[in-house]
C-alpha cells in the first residue's frame, strides 16, 4: 500500500490515520515538539513507531531541496530499510520526573533574572547591596538614603516582589523531589562530584538515564550540547559557539561548575587556565562543567564515587580534555 496526504497531529487526525491504514504498520516520527505524544498515540493504534533523530537524519540524507514532503519520503524509506536514527525515548513516569525538573529549572532561571534585574538597577547608582537586605522592610528607606530615585526603587521593590513570589513557587516541588533524589543511588554517587547537590544530581540521573546508552564520556557530553559546533569551509575549519541543541543536562552542568572560582575545586586551575586565555569567565566555566559530564560518566558507569585527580601547581595549565579519577 503506497500513497502520500497530510494528516493533523490531533486525537481525531491520528485515529483516523491508524483506522485507514493496515494493522501492524511500521513508522517513523521526526523528532519535534509532540513527536513522543506522537508516537504514543499511534503505537496505542498497534503500530511500531521510532522517533528519528533530526541532525542525524540530515547526516544519513542531506538534501538540497527540504520540505515537509521531501523530510516524509526520506524518513519513509529510511523506515522500509531499516536505517532510521532512532532516539531513546524514556518511559512516561521517567518523562513526567524530567517535567518536574524541567518546571523547577525554568522558575529558578526566572528567579535569578529577576535577581539580576535588581542588581542592574543598583549598579546603574552605584550601590552594591546584597539581595537577602533588598527583602527586609527598610529596604526602600535604605535605597532612599543612598540616592537612588523613586521610580527606580519601584524596579528594585518589583524584581524582589518576583523573586521573593518565585520561591514560595519553588519551595513546595524541592519538597517533593528531595525525597525521590535521597532514593536514588545514582544521585547519591553523582553528589560526591563537586557542584552537584541533591536535585542537580537527580537532574543529572533523569537526563542520562541508562549510562549504557552512551559509550564514551565523550557521547554523553555531545548529548549535553556543551561541545562546540565545528565550521567546515573547503579545506579550512573554525569552532564555533556552543549547538543550540541541548538537555536540561546542559544546565544543570553549568549549575555546578558555579563554584568552580574556588580554590578547593578540584577544577579550580582549569578555571583560571581558560579564564587567563579566553579573558571570560563563561568559557572557563563551561570548560569545568564538560569535566563535570565526563566525572558523571565515570562515576555511573563504574558504580564508584568521585575521587579528584592530585592538585596541579599553579604553572601548568590543564588541558580541556584531562581525565578524572575515581575512588577505588
Amino acid at each position: 500500500m503506497t500513497g502520500e496526504g497530510v494528516v493533523p497531529a490531533d486525537e481525531d487526525g491520528l485515529a483516523k490515520l491508524v483506522l485507514a491504514m493496515e494493522p501492524q504498520v511500521k513508522a517513523c516520527v521526526e523528532m519535534m515538539s509532540g513527536a513522543v505524544w506522537v508516537r504514543d498515540r499511534l503505537a496505542a493504534g498497534g503500530w511500531e513507531v521510532q522517533v528519528a533523530d533530526a541532525r542525524k537524519v540530515k547526516q544519513v540524507a542531506s538534501l538540497a531541496c527540504k520540505t515537509d514532503r521531501v523530510d516524509a519520503r526520506v524518513l519513509a524509506e529510511l523506515c522500509w530499510r531499516d536505517l532510521v536514527p532512532a532516539v531513546w525515548v524514556p518511559s512516561l513516569d521517567e518523562r513526567a520526573l524530567r517535567e518536574r525538573l524541567n518546571r523547577r529549572m525554568h522558575l529558578v532561571g526566572l528567579r535569578s533574572s529577576a535577581k539580576n534585574r535588581a542588581f542592574g538597577l543598583l549598579t546603574q547608582w552605584g550601590l552594591r547591596i546584597p539581595f537577602d537586605r533588598l527583602t527586609k522592610g527598610d529596604a526602600l528607606e535604605l535605597l532612599e538614603k543612598r540616592g537612588m530615585p523613586a521610580v527606580w526603587r519601584r524596579s528594585v521593590a518589583e524584581a524582589v516582589a518576583v523573586a521573593e513570589l518565585l520561591d514560595r513557587r519553588i519551595e513546595p516541588l524541592d519538597r517533593e523531589l528531595e525525597p525521590l533524589a535521597r532514593s536514588d543511588p545514582r544521585v547519591m554517587l553523582l553528589e560526591t562530584i563537586p557542584g552537584i547537590g541533591p536535585l542537580l544530581g537527580l537532574t543529572f540521573a533523569a537526563e542520562i538515564g541508562d549510562v549504557a546508552r552512551f559509550p564514551t564520556a565523550r557521547k554523553l557530553v555531545g548529548y549535553s550540547g556543551l561541545t562546540p559546533r565545528i565550521r567546515q569551509s573547503g579545506q579550512s575549519s573554525s569552532i564555533a559557539g556552543l549547538s543550540k541543541a541541548g538537555s536540561s543536562m546542559r544546565w544543570a552542568a553549568v549549575e555546578a561548575a558555579q563554584n568552580c572560582w574556588r580554590p578547593q575545586n578540584p577544577w579550580h586551575q582549569l578555571y583560571l587556565d581558560v579564564k587567563q586565555r579566553t579573558g571570560k569567565a563563561n568559557p572557563a566555566k563551561t570548560a569545568v562543567a564538560r569535566k563535570i559530564l565526563i566525572a558523571a560518566w565515570h562515576v555511573l558507569a563504574r558504580n564508584e564515587r568521585f575521587k579528584p585527580s592530585r592538585p596541579r601547581p599553579a604553572t601548568a595549565p590543564v588541558p580541556a580534555s584531562s581525565r578524572s579519577h575515581l575512588a577505588a
